[in-house]
């Protein structure tokens, strides 16, 4: 893909912040879902706090991998069936940070063995015949979450043909063709700022719907809550302009005691969390592989894949004891990215000290509290579509007319599409698995599995025999070459 602004690039200070806002606005919502999500299960995770975690988290991920991976971490929500596992069993706050620390240390222990043994295994094990799919699948699987969004402004489930918005839909249909008419056909500064200009509009929309619904007592036309306004500004105070975090290892001090937790306890929740660190990581390494592709370079190589993961952990346990939630690469910040053609590291930092500094401002916490779901949804039609291209742009050398190849990816789309997951024990509040494997993570498996016995037991990429890892980065010495950006080829 074509770069305006490289990784190394550093775009005017007032260019980075307006880069910088969009890349908040892309990876806020999820981002902010989840610690709501976790207050829904019984304990309080403020999103202010995991907004703050997601900035330090992502700082000491770039630490990690000295500023040359260029992607935002986010509240995870592979995690989820987790934090009900842990609240279920009562272990309580300090249950969760344990047992994000468990997932972060598997991600640091991988680390250090690639560092070790190097990371020719992972193309060996998950090559582009594997990795291709999987990275679609991220997407496509993400894609009923926007759609969702989108035909019931974030209400209950839709059912098909029973249920559904029609001012949701035009809105959020609405805010995507301003994404992709100020991407395609804007001008040089709004093509790097699509999001902005998008969910703006959307938002204007919205706006405009609700105070039509509020003037004719029409409810489907209320889609946008001043909620969140009436309840910072209601009572106006300091805390109405300036407010600190909730930060989860306060909530973890407080309440020592209340959740107390021995020798086998902390096994349990090692053996709830370390399962999920593991599967995690078949989404980490694609993905890098998906950002790669994006920028130009593959990132496996260099910073390298020891440097992602154990970034990647560290900012996982880091974030979590601020925030609550374990943190993780986000395809919303890579899709930022490939649409924006900008993959500045500097705009990645800036975006994570913002982060920082706003979850102390409470305005800006409530506007984008604000925002409606079904505005998000047509944003993430882009950011969630670009996902799912990416991946099958990885197909490109690998040769479907072989049906060797063919079922392997067919087999990995099936069981991703279609949900195919199981898992181990039960959970006393939900009655579902205390354990569950993901349908990625199922989907992973059978792809590798199904990979190893067409070929005999023997690793293959299947490809034509033209592409590899470094084939596909363009044969670049990671040490000394980059495919040059737009921006550094007017230099």
């Amino acid at each position: 893909m074509k770069l305006i602004y490289g990784i190394e690039d550093k775009p005017k200070f007032s260019k980075t912040l307006v880069f910088a806002f969009q890349q908040m606005i892309a990876i806020m919502a999820a981002t902010l879902l989840v610690p709501l999500l976790v207050t829904s299960y019984g304990l309080q995770a403020d999103a202010a706090a995991a907004l703050f975690g997601a900035g330090i988290g992502t700082i000491v991920y770039l630490f990690c991998t000295k500023r040359r991976s260029p992607v935002f971490l986010g509240s995870s929500f592979t995690f989820l069936g987790a934090y009900v596992a842990t609240i279920g069993q009562n272990y309580g706050y300090w249950g969760m940070l344990i047992g994000v620390a468990f997932a972060g240390l598997v991600y640091v222990i991988i680390g250090l063995v690639i560092k070790v043994v190097g990371s020719g295994w992972v193309n060996k094990l998950m090559p582009s015949v594997i990795i291709g799919p999987i990275v679609a699948l991220i997407g496509l699987s993400l894609s009923g979450t926007a759609t969702s969004w989108i035909m019931g402004n974030g209400a209950a489930a839709v059912v098909y043909g029973e249920t559904y918005n029609w001012a949701a839909i035009i809105c959020g249909i609405f805010t995507f063709f301003m994404i992709v008419i100020a991407s395609v056909k804007g001008s040089k500064t709004v093509k790097l700022i699509p999001f902005i200009v998008g969910i703006g509009a959307g938002y204007a929309l919205a706006l405009v719907f609700t105070i039509i619904g509020m003037a004719t007592g029409t409810e489907s036309l209320k889609l946008l809550s001043f909620q969140p306004f009436i309840d910072a500004f209601g009572t106006f105070s300091i805390t109405s302009i300036v407010d600190y975090p909730k930060f989860f290892f306060l909530k973890a001090i407080e309440t020592n005691g209340q959740y107390p937790l021995d020798a086998a306890a902390i096994g349990n929740i090692a053996m709830i969390y370390i399962p999920i660190g593991v599967v995690e990581l078949a989404q980490h390494i694609a993905d890098h592989k998906n950002l790669s592709t994006v920028v130009n370079r593959d990132l496996i190589a260099d910073p390298g894949l020891d440097k992602t993961l154990i970034g990647d952990g560290l900012g996982s346990i880091v974030g979590a004891f601020f925030g609550g939630c374990a943190n993780t690469t986000y395809g919303e910040s890579i899709g930022c990215i490939a649409i924006t053609g900008n993959a500045s590291v500097v705009s990645i930092l800036t975006a994570a000290l913002g982060c920082m500094v706003l979850s102390f401002f409470t305005p800006f916490v409530v506007l984008i509290n604000s925002i409606p779901k079904c505005v998000m949804g047509g944003a993430c039609i882009a950011l969630y579509g670009f996902i799912a291209v990416s991946g099958l742009q990885m197909l490109h050398r690998v040769d479907l007319g072989n049906s060797k190849n063919l079922f392997v990816v067919s087999s990995i789309l099936v069981c991703g599409i279609g949900g195919l997951y199981f898992g181990f024990g039960t959970n006393s509040i939900t009655g579902g698995a205390l354990l569950n494997i993901t349908s990625l993570a199922v989907a992973l498996i059978v792809g590798i599995v199904t990979n190893l016995i067409v070929n005999n037991g023997k690793l293959s990429s299947g490809e034509d025999g033209l592409s590899s890892a470094a084939s596909e980065m363009g044969k670049v010495d990671p040490e000394t070459t980059e495919i040059p950006s737009r921006k550094s080829k007017k230099k």
